[in-house]
């Protein structure tokens, strides 16, 4: 069934309140960090894209998506593409074509403008998730805005996979897994089912062109739209809910947005979302996550982890790796697993660490300035991933047949990979800060530095004494730190 959406109907959802909108250019990073990223709620912002390349070229002069641009540029790229009158699962059936075949599907079934009609009886196309940055690094459409710019998960998957999995792994597929940057097009009518985002993380959407209804449901309310066994989310939010199935959904208090061209909205970690595309729209969105967020993709990895663990139960007394197998489960279907995510959580730790390591050598003292808004910006991530670690530790150390992680110091610091992730977060946090970053790094003083340490991080527990050991060698009190 087609999710049509009007001006005039919400189907008996109750509307609460619509999305602050806030001009992009009277905030700070500091003011943008302090009422949205650490509160956790969603704003639009507007003002912050009149200098993107996208604007001008994927935009007709009477507002609405090149596709002729698109067609000359890119058009063998090859593509997922949503039906959106077409239920799979939990989610719309997905098409593979390539962004000439999507196009042209478009333009015959709209015309030659490629403008829409709703209600045609014709299913809408919708293409979704193109991994554009990584296919097209060379040409540059926009730039990711400061507010944004504290990236873990995009910094990350710049250098290193997230799972490394030789039986799974495609070369093929290395761009489909390679980041969390994408490009969205779709005719009016084109719509996204109710969800929420990939590993719970945070996400920003930039309409280029066209316009979007946005509806949340924070997440002190998520359970109300969830089945009686806690499950199973409603699919179509303005569909007839059947009640039976979904006892509390009518008692959701909802916000709402509509979204015009060239406004920027933010979408906080665990809120549920339905979108509709009111016109033909071109957006650019990103998934990320960063020490605001960061629990909430551990208990996202918690839960999907004990549900991995209770689909395969009834063979845990004959498997010779059960909890192997849970862990390769879970990896297969949220992304990640325990494992990758404590190898994630310790480069992000060195990598910051090692901003750390040079200020308190630049300072010839014996500790870090803690005054300046970097410094504390470093100590606030390391202490983020301390109280995951933690909490991974409480959850899986110990466990019976959990495989853990074992990493070798010396072989992650000299990986040429990781110098290149020095670098990109000096940048980053430099940028964010408006400092300077270093124009090089003495590695070699750094990688002495913890190898006097040790040569392996063997566990979780061991990790915590690892952070805690350097924490408190260059003056940094994670456990209070605040930003």
């Amino acid at each position: 069934m087609e999710a049509f959406w009007c001006e005039e109907s919400t189907m008996g959802l109750q509307i609460g309140g619509e999305i602050e909108k806030v001009d992009g250019n009277q905030l700070s990073y500091n003011e943008f960090a302090e009422k949205y990223l650490a509160k956790n709620f969603p704003v639009v912002l507007t003002g912050l894209m009149d200098d993107w390349i996208a604007c001008k070229n994927w935009v007709t002069e009477d507002g609405r998506p090149n596709l002729k641009f698109f067609s000359t540029h890119f058009a063998e790229s090859t593509v997922q593409v949503a039906d959106c009158g077409t239920r799979e699962f939990t989610d719309q059936k997905r098409i593979e074509m390539t962004v000439a075949q999507f196009i042209d599907q478009w333009v015959n079934q709209n015309g030659a403008g490629g403008s829409s009609t709703v209600g045609s009886g014709q299913s809408v196309l919708y293409l979704k998730d193109w991994h554009f940055v990584k296919e097209y690094p060379d040409y540059v459409p926009y730039k990711t805005l400061l507010f944004f710019c504290d990236d873990w998960l995009n910094l990350y998957l710049d250098h290193y996979r997230m799972h490394n999995d030789p039986d799974t792994y495609r070369e093929s597929n290395e761009i489909s897994c390679s980041d969390y940057r994408f490009v969205y097009m779709g005719a009016k009518g084109s719509w996204t089912p109710f969800h929420a985002d990939v590993f719970r993380s945070y996400s920003w959407s930039a309409n280029v062109c066209g316009r979007k209804k946005w509806f949340f449901l924070s997440p002190s309310q998520s359970h109300l739209a969830f089945d009686r066994n806690l499950k199973n989310t409603v699919y179509n939010i303005l569909d007839e809910v059947d009640e039976e199935k979904y006892p509390e959904f009518k008692k959701g208090v909802w916000l709402a947005c509509t979204q015009e061209q060239d406004e920027i909205i933010f979408v906080p970690s665990g809120w549920y979302h339905q979108v509709h595309n009111l016109e033909d729209t071109i957006s650019i969105n990103h998934n990320w996550f960063n020490g605001h967020n960061l629990s909430w993709v551990f208990d996202l990895l918690l839960r999907d982890y004990k549900e991995a663990q209770e689909y395969i139960e009834d063979i845990r007394d004959i498997s010779d790796d059960f909890e192997g197998l849970c862990q390769r489960n879970l990896a297969a279907n949220t992304g990640m697993n325990f494992v990758d995510f404590s190898i994630f959580l310790l480069r992000l730790f060195l990598a910051n660490l090692t901003q750390v390591f040079h200020r308190y050598t630049d300072s010839k003292t014996s500790s870090v300035s803690s005054s300046s808004q970097l410094t504390q910006h470093f100590t606030f991530n390391l202490s983020a991933i301390r109280r995951i670690v933690v909490k991974v530790e409480e959850s899986m150390d110990g466990l019976a047949g959990y495989p853990g992680f074992s990493i070798n110091l010396k072989d992650t610091l000299e990986d040429p990979e990781f110098l290149k992730l020095c670098i990109d977060v000096g940048k980053t946090y430099g940028m964010i800060h408006d400092q300077p970053s270093r124009s090089s790094y003495e590695h070699e003083a750094f990688i002495d530095e913890i190898l006097d340490y040790g040569s392996h991080i063997v566990s979780t527990k061991v990790f915590v004494k690892f952070i805690d050991f350097f924490c408190h060698k260059f003056g940094l009190i994670v456990q209070k730190a605040e930003f």
